[in-house]
């Protein structure tokens, strides 16, 4: 279930950043060359009306999933585990110190 909620996060934060980079900086929205371009279909006004609306809800979607997300991943289950330590196994007993080999007898030429 993480995975699906993390992948919709992350289709959430690239239409964020591409709706804020559509935007431009002086508000005028859409900054592809005025109200010619779109046929008449929006006027400047209500590009950035719309823009504006679309980067407040993606916000507010981006942030309510950012809590979600954090809030299952603080909450215990069952069928996972907390931590890689708690399934390590424990050492039943401490090896056996090794003793040095004897040193070889120095070879005859």
């Amino acid at each position: 279930m993480i995975t699906v909620l993390l992948v919709i996060h992350i289709l959430i934060a690239l239409a964020l950043i591409i709706t804020v980079l559509l935007q431009r900086s002086e508000g005028g929205g859409l900054g592809i060359g005025g109200s010619g371009g779109m046929g008449g279909f929006m006027t400047a006004r209500g590009t950035t009306n719309l823009l504006t609306r679309t980067t407040a809800v993606l916000a507010a979607a981006f942030m309510g999933m950012s809590l979600l997300l954090g809030v299952l991943a603080g909450s215990p289950t069952k069928e996972r585990q907390r931590s890689i330590f708690d399934s390590a196994p424990s050492p039943t007993a401490p090896a056996a110190p090794v003793t040095p080999a004897a040193p070889a007898a120095p070879l005859a030429r």
